[in-house]
C-alpha cells in the first residue's frame, strides 16, 4: 500500500509550487495519495500534504510547516498542523523524530534510515540506512518485536 501511495508522488509533477518555490505536486495527485493512505483529503490536509511531499525529502517541525502554509497563504492554525502531521504519521506518510524529549520532527522519507542531529542549528540530516549497524540487542520481551531502531547522532562543530 505504501509502495502504492508512493508512486503516486513520482508521476504527474505540476507547474505548482511551494511556499520555497520548489516544484510541487498537483492537488489531485495529493489527494490521490491521502486517499490511498486512508485519510479524507480535507483542503488543509491537501495544501500540507502539498508543501510537505512537494520536492524532496525533508525534516520538519510543526513550527516550520506552520510558518510555510502561512507563507502560502493557507490560513490554517499551529493545532491543525500537529493534528495533521500527527495524521500523516499514522498513515505511514510521515516518520516523526523525538529529539531532546520535546522536540519532534517528521521526516518525509519513511524508509529505515537513521539521522545527523546539528546541534547548534537543530537540523537534520538523513543517513543512509546501511551506514550503522545495532549488533547485540536483547531480547524484547514476550509477545514483543523489534519494529525499528532509531538512531540520530549528535553533532557539535569541532574545537
Amino acid at each position: 500500500m505504501m509502495d502504492d501511495a508512493n508512486d503516486a508522488l513520482t508521476t504527474d509533477i505540476g507547474e505548482d509550487t511551494s511556499a520555497d518555490g520548489i516544484l510541487a505536486l498537483p492537488q489531485a495527485a495529493i489527494a490521490e495519495r491521502l486517499r490511498k493512505a486512508g485519510l479524507r483529503p480535507t483542503r488543509q490536509r491537501v495544501a500540507l500534504g502539498a508543501l510537505l511531499f512537494g520536492g524532496e525529502d525533508r525534516h520538519v517541525s510543526a513550527e516550520i510547516l506552520h510558518a510555510e502554509a502561512l507563507s502560502a497563504g493557507e490560513h490554517v492554525s499551529l493545532a491543525t498542523v500537529y493534528n495533521t502531521l500527527h495524521q500523516f504519521t499514522g498513515a505511514g506518510l510521515l516518520r516523526e523524530l523525538a529529539i531532546d524529549g520535546g522536540k519532534a520532527y517528521f521526516d518525509t522519507n519513511t524508509s529505515n534510515h537513521n539521522h545527523f542531529f546539528i546541534e547548534a542549528e537543530g537540523e537534520l540530516m538523513d543517513i543512509p540506512g546501511d551506514s550503522i549497524r545495532v549488533d547485540g540487542l536483547p531480547e524484547p520481551p514476550e509477545g514483543m518485536r523489534v519494529s525499528h531502531i532509531d538512531v540520530v547522532v549528535r553533532l557539535v562543530p569541532k574545537s
